[in-house]
């Protein structure tokens, strides 16, 4: 199972402030036990929304809304994307990340991420299954439960 661990943006993460070097040591040593326990499949830092887009819809046209956004508690400063056994598993994960100076009451969001697998076999065509699986395997993605 594929999970995504969204760490949210705050005040300091929005006026672009970069973490203290101990933060960034305790992050490394969090990505480096996740990568040697061997479910880390991708982690990055995001930067302010002011450097970012939303593209909004309104009857079926896209608008583009520069950065940045209001609520500096509902934008996201980073991801983790790791692959468990368990929905357990990522919550304890979850809990193992270094807490920021100044993120009390902003916490942490646990996704599970959706798999083409989750897709019972008679509500996904053959054809349909196999160009998942062609695409995966030209991007190099492992298959599910690998």
């Amino acid at each position: 199972m594929k999970f995504m661990i969204v760490g949210k943006a705050s005040a300091e993460t929005e006026a672009g402030v970069l973490p203290s070097q101990e933060l960034v040591d305790n992050m490394h040593a969090y990505n480096e036990s996740l990568a040697k326990a061997g479910v880390l499949l991708a982690a990055e830092g995001l930067y302010p929304s002011s450097q970012g887009v939303q593209i909004a819809y309104s009857g079926g046209k896209a608008s583009v809304i520069d950065g940045p956004f209001a609520e500096a508690k509902e934008l996201i400063a980073g991801f983790w994307l790791i692959q468990v056994k368990s929905r357990e598993e990522a919550i304890e994960w979850a809990l193992r990340l270094p807490v920021p100076p100044g993120h009390d009451g902003i916490g942490l969001d646990v996704w599970r991420v959706f798999d083409a697998s989750d897709v019972p076999d008679d509500a996904m065509p053959a054809e349909e299954r196999e160009r998942e699986e062609a695409l995966r395997e030209r991007l190099g993605v492992d298959e599910p439960g690998d």
